[in-house]
C-alpha cells in the first residue's frame, strides 16, 4: 500500500493516468505494434532529434508498413506527443518502484541529531552518493537522459507535453523533498528544487561535453558545499580523511 501523497504514490498515479492522443489499439497484437511504433519514434528522437520524426522514417525504423503509422497517428504531432507520453508512463513506473523501495538515502548508522562531526560525515556520504549517481546516469542511462532533454524541449512548443513535464518533475522533487524532511530541513521543498536543478545541470553538461570531461572531485565539492548550507554547517577548513569520516558516523 503506497502512502497517499508520497513520491511513490504520485509516480504510480502519473503512470496510470497518462493520456494518449492517437488511435487506441483494441487487440493485444495491435497494442504491441502501436508501442513498437512509439519506441521507434523515440529512438529517432534520441538519435536525430524531434524534427526527424516522419511517418516514413518511423515505419522503416519500426519495420512496419507505412499504413500502420498513419492508422494509429493521423499526424506527426500526435505521434510525437504519444511517444513522450509512453516515455513518461514507463519512467513514472520505474520511479514509483524506486521511491517505494528507497525509504531513506542515509547510512543506517548516521545520527541525524548528532554533533558537528557526525553531520560533516553525513555531508561527505551524501556528496559521494550524489556524484556517483550523476556519473552512473551518464554512463549507463545516457539514452534516457537524451530522451528527457528532448522531452523538455518539445514541451516548450506542445501544451499537451507541458503538463506531463510538470508531473514528471514533481515526482522527482517530491521524493527528494522527503529526503530533506528526514534531514530536518526547514524548507525541504525549496532544498529539493535546488538539488534536482544542480543534478539536472550536471547531467546536461555531461551529455554536452562527455562523461569523461566531468570532474568527480569538483562535483563532490559542489554537493558538499550545498549540503553544508542545508545543514547549517560552516565550510570545513580542510577535507576530512575517509577514516576520520567513517569514525564520526
Amino acid at each position: 500500500m503506497l502512502a497517499e501523497g508520497s513520491a511513490a504514490h504520485l509516480a504510480s498515479a502519473v503512470a496510470e493516468n497518462v493520456q494518449y492522443h492517437g488511435r487506441k489499439a483494441i487487440r493485444r497484437r495491435s497494442e504491441a505494434r502501436r508501442q513498437a511504433i512509439l519506441d521507434a519514434a523515440l529512438r529517432i528522437i534520441i538519435r536525430e532529434g524531434v524534427r526527424a520524426v516522419r511517418h516514413r522514417a518511423v515505419a522503416a525504423e519500426a519495420e512496419v508498413p507505412l499504413s500502420a503509422t498513419t492508422y494509429y497517428f493521423k499526424d506527426i504531432s500526435d505521434l510525437i506527443t504519444d511517444t513522450f507520453a509512453l516515455y513518461v508512463e514507463r519512467s513514472a513506473a520505474r520511479l514509483a518502484e524506486f521511491w517505494q523501495g528507497t525509504h531513506v538515502l542515509l547510512p543506517d548508522s548516521v545520527e541525524l541529531d548528532g554533533g558537528v562531526a557526525s553531520r560533516r560525515a553525513l555531508v561527505e556520504h551524501i556528496s559521494v552518493l550524489l556524484s556517483e549517481y550523476v556519473l552512473t546516469q551518464l554512463d549507463q542511462n545516457r539514452q534516457e537522459l537524451l530522451a528527457d532533454q528532448a522531452f523538455r524541449q518539445e514541451a516548450l512548443r506542445n501544451p499537451h507535453l507541458a503538463t506531463l513535464v510538470c508531473q514528471h518533475r514533481e515526482i522527482l522533487v517530491r521524493g527528494v523533498t522527503h529526503f530533506f524532511e528526514l534531514l530536518g530541513s526547514p524548507r525541504p521543498q525549496q532544498d529539493a528544487t535546488l538539488l534536482t536543478g544542480i543534478i539536472s545541470q550536471m547531467e546536461y553538461q555531461g551529455l554536452l561535453d562527455g562523461v569523461g570531461c566531468l570532474d568527480a572531485g569538483e562535483m563532490q565539492a559542489v554537493f558538499r558545499r550545498y549540503m553544508h548550507l542545508v545543514l547549517g554547517l560552516s565550510a570545513p577548513d580542510s577535507v576530512h580523511a575517509p577514516s576520520e569520516l567513517a569514525a564520526a558516523v
